[in-house]
């Protein structure tokens, strides 16, 4: 390996990027999994309202059981984006481009759901601002197009 590779953080898949971790690179690890959370959060609330019999319970297991199970990936990101692994930026930005349509739809429903559409909208767009931010990708590792 050269001295070159040596220096550049996360030069090998397996190298944790040297220096302290920015608090960009922070904040974008706490929102991905505070969203992963509430994920789980609602799932187990539909879970149990629906076997508690509001509904019908195969319809609300099933939706429970969705949402837990689609908890996984923005809390596997944040778990990556905390350790500064650079493989998890690309899944905590799908996760961000999921929410937005979801954070759309709760604002089009005249209804209670308004600011949970707001806090995830402003959520999703914050996160997305500090996954793309220089210094983020620098301390991830990450390399732009045409450098070596």
């Amino acid at each position: 390996m050269s001295a070159e590779q040596k220096s550049t953080p996360g030069a090998r898949s397996g190298e944790t990027p040297e220096g302290p971790r920015p608090g960009r690179l922070t904040a974008a690890a706490a929102l991905t999994g505070l969203e992963g959370a509430a994920l789980v959060v609602g799932g187990v609330y539909v879970l149990v309202r629906g076997l508690a019999g509001d509904g019908s319970a195969g319809q609300a297991a099933m939706a429970g059981l969705t949402l837990v199970a689609l908890a996984a990936l923005p809390l596997i990101a944040a778990r990556g984006l905390w350790a500064r692994r650079s493989w998890s930026r690309g899944p905590a930005i799908m996760t961000q481009l999921v929410a937005l349509p979801v954070a759309w739809s709760l604002l089009q429903v005249n209804s209670m759901l308004i600011p949970g559409g707001i806090a995830l909208a402003v959520a999703a767009v914050t996160t997305l601002v500090l996954l793309v931010n220089v210094q983020t990708t620098e301390a991830l590792g990450i390399r732009g197009p045409g450098s070596a």
